[in-house]
This record gives C-alpha cells, sequence and structure tokens, in this order.
C-alpha cells in the first residue's frame, strides 16, 4: 500500500492479526491467505518496495484463490465473497505490477469503474458484517449459555470482527489505488 506510513502499518498489523487468527481458528485456509497477503501488500512504500515480480506472484497467487473460491461456491454461496476478495486481490496486483514505481501512492492507476464497484461492494459488505456483528455481542454479553463448550476460537462474533476487518482493509486498500 502506498499512503501515509502509519496507516500502512496499522493495516498491516490489523490484517496479519486477522491472518493469524483465521490460521489458528484452521477453518479457512482461503481467509488466512488473504489476512497475510493483504499484510504483506499494505507495507509501506518507503519501509519495503516489493520487487516487479513479487505483484505478479500476488496476482498468481490470488487468482488461485479465486479458482478455488469459485469451485467452493458450488457447495454455498457465501464463497462468492471468497471469489469477491481474491479476485480484488488479483486486480490490485495487476494495476501495481502496471504502475511505474514513481506513480505508487499518486492514485488513480486503477480502473475507475472497477475500482468504484469494488469499493462499493466491500463497504456494503463492511457495513452489513457491522450490522450482523453488534446483536451477537449483545447476546453474548447477556451472560446466557455461559455454559456451553464452545472455545474462543469457535466464537461467532469474533468470526464477524475478522471478516469485518479485512473488509475494512480492503476498503482502505482500494482507496490508495
Amino acid at each position: 500500500m502506498h499512503g501515509p506510513a502509519s496507516s500502512g502499518w496499522l493495516l498491516v498489523a490489523l490484517c496479519a492479526v486477522t491472518g493469524a487468527y483465521c490460521l489458528v481458528r484452521m477453518r479457512s485456509g482461503g481467509e488466512a491467505l488473504m489476512g497475510f497477503g493483504m499484510a504483506a501488500m499494505a507495507v509501506p512504500a518507503a519501509v519495503f518496495t516489493p520487487p516487479s515480480w513479487a505483484w505478479l506472484a500476488y496476482a498468481f497467487v490470488f487468482g488461485a484463490a479465486s479458482v478455488r473460491a469459485l469451485w467452493a461456491a458450488r457447495a454455498g454461496a457465501h464463497h462468492l465473497h471468497h471469489l469477491a476478495g481474491a479476485a480484488a486481490m488479483v486486480y490490485m496486483s495487476v494495476v501495481m505490477a502496471g504502475s511505474p514505481a514513481h506513480a505508487h501512492g499518486q492514485g488513480g492507476s486503477g480502473v475507475p469503474l472497477l475500482t468504484g464497484a469494488l469499493l462499493l461492494y466491500f463497504a456494503g459488505y463492511v457495513l452489513l458484517t457491522g450490522v450482523r456483528l453488534v446483536p451477537v455481542t449483545a447476546v453474548a454479553g447477556s451472560g446466557a449459555g455461559r455454559g456451553g463448550s464452545a472455545g474462543w476460537g469457535d466464537r461467532p462474533e469474533l468470526a464477524r470482527a475478522c471478516r469485518l476487518s479485512m473488509g475494512i482493509a480492503m476498503v482502505a486498500m482500494l482507496l490508495t489505488l
């Protein structure tokens, strides 16, 4: 990501923690890959500018993740969000690979219509996920069902918060294109 270093480092931390949580849950390798990939892409350019081939490697990895998400979508529509996320990562990688090194952070290097559509999708996703998170935390904090056997990694509000943070990070990264 190319922009202010402080926001870049915050995105790196947010995405790395999210990826680590998804890895600990071991339920969605795709979400962990997305979190770690977003963390790597969010490293401020002033600290580290990846070689030009790295962006093509990102595009290849997330292209493979897109194919996997498309295949998984046969089993359930919720995988379509993974497809949108992986496709957005491919798009951002291709834009970064095609942009000259001095133009990073200048904005305007992506296709405005596609960038706008992705921004609308992820902004809507963030709002919807945030709304869904509110009732879950109210129920979880009410004291009902405290004798349950669900571990900390199985709590639905943590999974939603994880997805919410990755959606927010995706919006922030798309805004810098």
